[in-house]
C-alpha cells in the first residue's frame, strides 16, 4: 500500500463532507466566535488519538490477546454500521443522539472524527506493517489535513452546495464506506483462514 493510497483510504473513513450535517447540527448552540477554536481544538484531540493508536495498536494487540484478523473484522463492521446510518439516516443522525452545549471531546473529536473504524485501520496500517511508520504517519497527517479544511469550510460548502446536496454527497458516502468495510471484513476473515492450521 503506497502513502497516497493510505491517505485515501483514511480520508474516506474520517468521512468529512458526511460529517458536515453533522457537525452544522452540533455548533447550532455555540457561539461563531467560538466554533473555529472548538473545531481546531477537537481535530487536534482526534489526531493525538489516532497517532496513539498507530503507534500503540500493536502493543494493545498483544496485551489484549486480541489478533489483527479480529480487528479488521470488528472495525468492518462498526464501518459498515456507519455506512448503513449514513445511506438511510433516523432521526438522531448518524452519531445519534448528542448532548447540547459546546462539545468537548465527545462527539466531535471521538466518534466524529476519530472513530472505531479509523481507529482500527491506523491499528491494522502499523501492526501488519511496523517497518513503515513515517509513511503512515504522513497518511494519517495528509486524510486529518483534508477533513480539517473540508471541515473548515463546512458554512462555506452548506452555503455553496446546499442541503440537498451535502445529503446527497452524504449518501454517496456512506456508499462508499459500506464497501470499505466490506472489504476490511473479507480481508480479516481471508487473514484469519489463512493462518488456520
Amino acid at each position: 500500500m503506497t502513502i497516497a493510497s493510505a491517505a485515501l483510504l483514511l480520508f474516506f473513513i474520517l468521512d468529512p463532507l458526511g460529517n458536515i450535517p453533522v457537525l452544522l447540527s452540533l455548533f447550532r448552540h455555540v457561539p461563531v466566535a467560538r466554533q473555529r477554536k472548538v473545531l481546531l481544538r477537537e481535530l487536534l484531540i482526534a489526531l493525538v488519538v489516532l497517532m496513539l493508536f498507530l503507534w500503540g495498536g500493536q502493543y494493545a494487540l498483544d496485551l489484549m490477546h486480541l489478533r489483527r484478523e479480529s480487528v479488521s473484522i470488528a472495525g468492518g463492521i462498526v464501518l459498515f454500521l456507519i455506512g448503513l446510518r449514513m445511506i438511510f439516516p433516523t432521526a438522531d443522525g448518524v452519531m445519534g443522539d448528542v448532548p447540547g452545549g459546546e462539545p468537548f471531546i465527545v462527539p466531535l473529536a471521538i466518534p466524529m472524527i476519530a472513530g472505531p473504524s479509523c481507529m482500527a485501520a491506523v491499528m491494522l496500517l502499523g501492526s501488519q506493517y511496523p517497518d513503515r511508520m513515517g509513511d503512515w504517519m504522513l497518511a494519517l497527517t495528509l486524510a486529518w489535513a483534508a477533513t480539517a479544511v473540508i471541515l473548515f469550510s463546512a458554512t462555506w460548502l452548506k452555503r455553496l452546495l446546499g442541503t440537498r446536496a451535502l445529503i446527497a454527497l452524504e449518501r454517496l458516502m456512506g456508499m462508499v464506506i459500506v464497501a470499505l468495510s466490506v472489504q476490511m471484513f473479507l480481508d480479516g476473515v481471508a487473514a484469519y483462514l489463512r493462518a488456520m492450521p
